[in-house]
Order: structure tokens, then sequence, then C-alpha cells
């Protein structure tokens, strides 16, 4: 009995280490399905949810208000297998950081690209990784704002398929982002460093 209970204690404390390890950070890049999609293959990421962030209402839906909201997703990563500047790294090369209007075929505030800081470390980093891809592209205007981070909401209830519809709903996923242009522009903006 007391080595049951010393491996019980053992790997409770390993479990509650990793999850001390983990840091979670919110990005905005137009459809949050296909945000979950690109950043849950990212090497370090362990879990990404859909949802609505930086608006005033509370408790957003999908199909009802989401007014002043964006789309976006909550990333947990592990930051000792990827630093918050790579995600960014990465989160930059999958977005269209010159269009104020939304992302891609969807136009509208809630399809803005943003990224959400929790703190001023974060902010110096955004901001840095904000001033090399505007150094990357001195003859066009980086329009993605970095805000401080209010509540993330995540879907759920009766719009939870929303979450991993890249996996539960492949078929339509993949023509909805084909249709969009989305891969198409990101590889007329950033070429061999977009991701697909």
């Amino acid at each position: 009995m007391k080595q049951k209970w010393v491996v019980f204690l053992l790997t409770s404390l390993l479990f509650g280490a990793s999850n001390v390890m983990a840091e979670k950070t919110v990005l905005a890049g137009g459809c949050f399905w296909c945000m979950e999609s690109d950043f849950e293959k990212h090497p370090g990421v362990i879990d990404v949810v859909s949802g609505f962030t930086g608006g005033t209402a509370e408790n957003p839906t999908y199909n009802g208000d989401h007014t002043g909201h964006y789309e976006a997703v909550e990333i947990t990563y592990d930051p000792a297998k990827v630093s918050y500047q790579a995600l960014l790294a990465y989160y930059w090369v999958n977005i269209d950081p010159f269009d104020a209007r939304g992302q891609f075929c969807d136009k509208g505030h809630s399809y803005l690209s943003a990224i959400f800081v929790a703190n001023d470390k974060e902010r110096a980093i955004a901001e840095q990784s904000k001033q090399a891809v505007q150094a990357q592209f001195p003859d066009q205007k980086v329009v993605t704002p970095i805000l401080d981070a209010k509540t993330f909401y995540p879907i759920k209830g009766n719009e939870s398929y929303h979450q991993d519809y890249y996996k539960t709903n492949s078929v339509r996923y993949k023509f909805y982002r084909w249709n969009c242009g989305r891969d198409q522009r990101l590889k007329e903006i950033w070429g061999d460093k977009a991701t697909h």
C-alpha cells in the first residue's frame, strides 16, 4: 500500500510540474479554425482552443453577440520546447499583417489580426517581432496591433463543433481554406517561409 502511495505522489508531482511549466498566449489571425490547425502542428504547443477575446460583451457566441471581439486562439505551450519569440515568428508567417479589413476572404472586426499580451515582457517581445516584420516590408504598413490581454472566451456548448473543426470536418475545412485563398496569399507574402 505504501508503494502505491509513493507512485501516486510522484506521478502527481510530475504531472503538476508539467502544468506549472506551461504558458499561454492569445493570438488572433482571422478564422480560428485555421489558426487552431496551424498552431496545433507546432512543436512545443500543448493545446490550442478557439474562442473570442478583446471585446466587452460577456460570453460571446459565434451565432450570437460577439460585437467587438476577435476570433482568436488560446495557445498553451511548453516554454522549454518553444519560446514566445518562436511562436510569434510562426504567427506572422500564418497571417496577412497588412490587411486592415480582416484576413483573407473574411472581412470585419472579428476577423482582424492581433497579438494579445499579458505583461510588459510579452509586449516588448511582441513589439520587437512586429518591428522585424516591418523591416522586411518597408513599403507596406504592418497593421496588426499589440493589445492588452482581456478575458478569453472559449467556444463551447452547442457551438463546440468549432473546436478542432479541421479534424472533425476535414473536407469542409480544406475546401473553406482553399476557397478563402489563405494559403495562396500566405505564399505570396512569405514565399518559402509560409508553413503550407
